[in-house]
């Protein structure tokens, strides 16, 4: 679902993995623009805003801009690092067959130990 954070494959090189948040479901568009995300399906076709501030630091920015229409069998994710993250802004969507897994705690760092809670977007 949006906002958990998932492991998969990559979509250039199968034999690395990553680990990014779902932003994007299956059927969507994403639009981001001028350091806010959007999220367009049928029951916000005007457009939901998504609040991050559960899970991003005050001072983390998206700078891009962008539309991205997200397939049947896909997902558009980002990482929580934005400024230095490899994810679907930069290679596209992750198609459903890549997914290998949630993520549920975070082990490293140490002094940032924290299981991964369901984000409720509101």
């Amino acid at each position: 679902q949006r906002g958990e954070v998932v492991i998969f494959r990559s979509p250039q090189d199968h034999s690395q993995f990553y680990i990014k948040r779902i932003i994007g479901l299956p059927g969507e568009q994403v639009q981001i623009k001028n350091n806010q995300i959007t999220i367009f399906n049928e029951q916000n076709q005007k457009g939901l805003l998504l609040n991050e501030s559960h899970y991003l630091e005050s001072e983390a920015i998206t700078p891009e801009s962008l539309k991205a229409r997200i397939g049947l069998n896909e997902y558009f994710v980002l990482g929580d690092n934005r400024l230095h993250s490899s994810d679907s802004r930069r290679w596209g969507n992750v198609n459903k067959n890549l997914i290998t897994g949630r993520v549920l705690l975070r082990a490293w760092p140490l002094n940032k130990i924290a299981k991964f809670e369901p984000v409720i977007y509101e």
